[in-house]
């Protein structure tokens, strides 16, 4: 039994070589684990045992499961409803074979690897599933989502994608009063005001925790490494034992020095694509040749817990509406939003240069991609490089050539400034 990447549900790792590291590979092995942070990286190395014990439980007990599939669908409206939040974002290769049957092949590794999860029935989130939310981001995931419609509860939430037009959010705070009623409907709960608030606070809680996580890689050297922060998640929100070692760990972490060997290490700001569960072979890429991802703007970073929910707001839907309608994603025209929020994490986070991640046929991120190159070699005078891959593990090798070469330019500018 699978569940949302390679992992087993009982929590072993898959007995195969691991591609992210190829054979070449000059700088050695990725750095060892982080003492300060040690508790929560085995806790979270169980991390899809604990969501699987988590949602059979709520299962049996008649809690809802409602699959997520977006970073735009509020988890805030789901605890209101009494619900259990999965993401369900596939970072599984293996499930590709069986999408490709019927989706093409050009097309984003992340759509055909949770449509894999479909198809084959292997992931048991999805199949505990009592709705999925999904969202009119991408027309391969809308399309995805039709077919996926055809034997599973789906509901879809229609982005405004002109946020700068004048009806723009009146629209976004419809879609979403909309599906409040869906959720009181199907789960025969009242989502009230009170009820709204109580999500908030919840979500608020845990995007904050992980924010003074992902604030101590502002230090150089911070005291752990992008991997070990990535690996800082769940597919279930607001879990109370995450929130534990969210806050255990950050606690630590602010007590520890900066780990010694990562002082050296070539400061990155990843932006681009979400990376998904056991989807992480660049970042392990870049960390196992140099370097050290100090900031992740993409949706598995900062960019969906950059801003809370205010929860002083006369009206909670609206306030909640507020906070998702500034996500600054690649399929927004124009999306100015992304470009102040890299500028205002490299100003924060200090990095040496910049890695862009593109998902094979991810259009809107490829195109915004030449806009993110400007911005960091014209205005932040920082080396770019744009790294356009699938799931495969073929092009491992030549990924880390770039990147080495990428170092290598990043040091040369040290070596040769007053």
């Amino acid at each position: 039994m699978t569940c949302c990447g390679n992992r087993e549900a009982s929590g072993a790792a898959p007995a195969e070589a691991d591609p992210a590291r190829p054979p070449q590979v000059r700088e050695g092995a990725s750095p060892s684990g982080s003492p300060a942070v040690a508790a929560a990286t085995a806790w979270f190395a169980d991390m899809v045992q604990h969501c699987y014990d988590q949602a059979s439980a709520a299962k049996a007990a008649g809690r809802p499961i409602v699959g997520i599939l977006c970073e735009y669908t509020p988890r805030e409206l789901i605890l209101a409803a009494g619900g259990l939040p999965v993401c369900l974002c596939g970072g599984d290769a293996a499930k590709i074979p069986p999408a490709e049957e019927i989706l093409p092949s050009n097309l984003c590794p992340l759509i055909k690897s949770t449509f894999g999860y479909h198809r084959t029935g292997t992931n048991p989130f999805l199949e505990m599933a009592d709705l999925l939310v999904a969202e009119t981001t991408c027309d391969g995931k809308k399309k995805m989502y039709e077919l996926m419609a055809e034997s599973r509860p789906m509901h879809v939430l229609e982005l405004t994608q002109k946020p700068n037009e004048p009806d723009a959010f009146a629209h976004w705070l419809s879609e979403l009063g909309r599906l409040r009623a869906e959720l009181g409907r199907r789960f025969g709960v009242e989502l009230t005001d009170d009820r709204l608030r109580e999500g908030i606070r919840a979500m608020n809680r845990e995007r904050g925790l992980r924010r003074l996580l992902a604030g101590q890689m502002r230090r150089d050297p911070p005291p752990f490494t992008g991997r070990e922060l990535l690996d800082f998640k769940s597919l279930i929100s607001c879990l109370p034992a995450d929130l534990e070692q969210y806050e255990r760990a950050a606690t630590a972490a602010a007590a520890a020095p900066g780990r010694a060997d990562l002082a050296g290490r070539v400061r990155v700001l990843l932006t681009g694509v979400p990376v998904a569960h056991m989807a992480e072979r660049v970042v392990d890429l870049i960390e196992s040749h140099g370097g050290v991802i100090v900031c992740q703007e993409n949706c598995t970073g900062l960019k969906p817990i950059y801003e809370d929910v205010d929860e002083s707001a006369p009206d909670p839907l609206r306030a909640v509406a507020e906070k998702y309608f500034h996500l600054p994603c690649s399929v927004m025209t124009p999306n100015d939003g992304r470009m102040n929020l890299l500028r205002e994490l490299a100003d924060a986070y200090r990095p040496a240069a910049v890695v862009e991640l593109i998902w094979q046929a991810c259009l809107t991120y490829d195109v915004e991609s030449h806009r993110v190159k400007r911005w960091a070699e014209a205005e932040g005078n920082l080396p770019y490089l744009r790294i356009e891959t699938d799931y495969s593990p073929s092009d491992s090798a030549r990924i880390a050539l770039r990147v080495e070469a990428l170092f290598e330019t990043v040091r040369a500018r040290k070596s040769s400034a007053p």
